[in-house]
């Protein structure tokens, strides 16, 4: 998705296992994400609609898309945007209700922040003690993907697939959610892009552009104006003092 330009209520923030977005959208690209993204309308009769790969065009007032489901956004006036990390414990509600595609979720309408975070901060139920440390190895950027199988006990191809299995998401791509995550962090810091894209591991500010786009269908220049002076992971960020963005 894109942001159109963002009024003053607009927001993007980044908690523990979870980012979200609010305001308005233009129109998007198809994109996937490495996360279940739950959109939600504004307003209490508020609607909205999001496409799928096939073109079946998907209307109501929370819509939920799993991890790496194509999709894209039509333009809205106000949307919240969540972003549950797929190993978290608040993912597991949403496996719950969710298809493997594109699915229309009324019962989400009215979803917060405040009851997304103590899921976010959660590891997910069930999940392969193996996976876990792999993903806790994966959190240091010194660490190939090649190795991690090792590491665990288990060949590169089963690795993978558990991943698959488990988590709907490539390591590769959570690996870059993560990075994605503290380089956002580092924008409402204060950073600019290309400093944050340094500060996310990321080769440079067009390799940090080029994934948010993917990830989150936003980029860095969209998120900035409602990154700085907003609340980030929690933690309330004063506007930076005067510094070349």
């Amino acid at each position: 998705m894109r942001a159109a330009a963002p009024g003053a209520g607009s927001r993007f923030a980044v908690g523990p296992g979870y980012a979200l977005y609010r305001g308005p959208l233009a129109d998007s690209a198809f994109h996937r994400h490495a996360t279940f993204q739950v959109a939600v309308a504004g307003g209490a009769s508020g609607r909205l609609a999001i496409d799928d790969a096939a073109g079946q065009r998907h209307r109501g007032p929370a819509i939920v898309v799993p991890p790496m489901v194509r999709h894209r956004m039509c333009p809205v006036r106000e949307v919240l945007v969540f972003f549950v990390d797929p190993h978290c414990a608040f993912a597991d509600r949403l496996r719950q209700g969710c298809g493997e595609g594109v699915t229309v979720a009324p019962q989400w309408h009215g979803l917060t922040e405040r009851e997304v975070r103590p899921g976010g901060g959660r590891p997910a139920t069930g999940l392969d003690p193996r996976l876990r440390t792999a993903m806790a190895a994966l959190t240091d950027d010194q660490v190939p993907l090649e190795g991690l199988a090792a590491r665990v006990g288990l060949s590169p191809q089963r690795l993978r697939a558990l991943a698959q299995r488990q988590l709907g998401v490539p390591l590769a791509r959570w690996r870059s959610w993560q990075r994605l995550a503290r380089a956002a962090l580092a924008l409402g810091d204060g950073c600019s892009p290309a400093q944050a894209a340094a500060v996310g591991g990321f080769a440079d500010q067009a390799h940090f552009t080029r994934w948010m786009r993917e990830l989150t269908g936003l980029t860095p220049t969209q998120v900035l104006p409602a990154l700085r002076g907003t609340d980030v992971g929690g933690r309330d960020v004063q506007p930076p003092a005067r510094r070349a963005v």
